[in-house]
């Protein structure tokens, strides 16, 4: 029976991997395709990036796309697992929107290269996978429209969809240039975008 790479041998000490190089990978993979694009990155320049033997990639991820996939998977798991752990806990509908608003702006501050990665590479995805994304994109967006439909019962659903993307697209355009505003002054900002979207008030 053959020994799978990395695995110990009897008498032998087992090679012992960095828990953390799968991060390191990602993050710098993420760099290099949001800033070259994906088609222009080769493995070797991601192993460079992150410090690691172009080779040693392959222990953690099949392909180039499998580092694609994992990315963009992330995005969408982080939004929807926040957005339904907000709706669940469910203050009230005025703080519901206003936490889900957040949640996206901070998520677009802390972690641009991952967004403008989604928006740019999304096409570059198989098939099958563009699907599962995309299930979980309307899983994400439903939060949201229901949200707005019990804050506003004045909208139907179609208005509704389309108020929420409007204001999910002008947060997400912050990732496509530099603003020159501070963090506060740069959140206060979309807030005010989103509101003027959706149509409603809060308190900051």
């Amino acid at each position: 029976m053959g020994v799978s790479v990395g695995q110990p041998v009897a008498g032998q000490v087992g090679r012992v991997r960095d828990p953390e190089r799968g991060a390191k990978i990602l993050e710098a993979a993420v760099e290099l395709f949001a800033t070259r694009g994906f088609h222009a990155v080769a493995m070797s320049d991601i192993g460079q990036s992150a410090g690691i033997v172009g080779s040693g990639i392959y222990r953690h991820f099949d392909s180039k796309y499998a580092v694609l996939v994992a990315l963009l998977d992330d995005v969408m798991s982080r939004l929807l697992a926040s957005a339904e752990g907000i709706v669940a806990e469910h203050i009230d509908n005025t703080t519901t929107m206003r936490q889900l608003v957040e949640t996206q702006i901070d998520f677009c501050l802390d972690h641009r290269r991952h967004v403008q990665l989604y928006r740019q590479e999304f096409d570059a995805l198989q098939a099958d996978d563009q699907r599962r994304l995309r299930r979980m994109q309307r899983r994400y967006n439903e939060e949201w429209i229901a949200t707005l439909l019990e804050l506003r019962p004045d909208l139907d659903e179609t208005r509704a969809r389309a108020l929420v993307h409007a204001a999910i697209g002008a947060i997400q355009s912050s990732v496509t240039y530099e603003s020159g505003q501070s963090r506060d002054e740069q959140t206060h900002c979309l807030m005010a975008v989103a509101q003027s979207c959706l149509a409603t008030k809060w308190q900051a």
